[in-house]
């Protein structure tokens, strides 16, 4: 439970937190928020995968009233296999039941540029939702359009879309395992809180 200028309730973790990993749960674990407005993704933690600046992004959220979940997938640790071919990183049906529930999703990736494409393109193809790229390494608009990714700016020929959902803002310089400098969360929070009020306009439209 968080209290502050809005009391947060959590539905906490169903494992303990794994060393470097800043108190995660373990792989496979969704820490639900009482709203499913936001979730934000973590790959499985372990030697390449520390999570501990996920820890400081929702704590960043919740103390600006953003309601948000934490889902640490299952799969996505360990070193990816060649060309990311199926079996080094998935999705279970029932992590993408859990993503599609929320409004938003905030994703956060790592420093390998082809892995932050591939990795957002097999969660994006399968999950139907609007998502904020976290990553150490810069990736543009450009970069995931080529690579069959929907994104707010720039969309990929037609023919060659390969995503259900679609990239709204990346934010980069975020890095595994070291706290996530002021100036980027203060920019993820601005992309989220934006992104919301754009998704409650269009919902109001429609």
């Amino acid at each position: 439970m968080m209290i502050d200028r809005e009391t947060q309730v959590v539905d906490c973790r169903c494992g303990g937190g794994l060393g470097k990993g800043g108190g995660l749960a373990q792989r496979g674990t969704l820490s639900e928020a009482g709203r499913a407005d936001v979730i934000a993704i973590a790959m499985s933690p372990g030697q390449r995968h520390i999570t501990k600046p996920v820890c400081e992004i929702t704590y960043g959220m919740r103390k600006e009233n953003i309601q948000v979940s934490v889902l640490v997938l299952y799969s996505g640790s360990g070193i990816p296999e060649s060309g990311m071919r199926t079996g080094s990183f998935v999705l279970s049906p029932v992590e993408v039941a859990q993503i599609e529930m929320h409004k938003l999703a905030v994703i956060h990736l790592g420093n390998i540029k082809d892995h932050v494409i591939r990795k957002t393109r097999e969660i994006l193809s399968q999950a139907n939702i609007p998502a904020i790229i976290v990553s150490q390494i810069p990736v543009d608009f450009e970069d995931f359009a080529e690579a069959g990714i929907k994104t707010r700016l720039v969309m990929p020929r037609d023919e060659n879309i390969r995503t259900k959902g679609i990239v709204m803002d990346t934010v980069s310089g975020v890095t595994r395992g070291d706290s996530c400098p002021r100036d980027k969360l203060n920019l993820i929070i601005k992309y989220v809180k934006t992104t919301l009020d754009q998704l409650e306009d269009h919902k109001g439209v429609a």
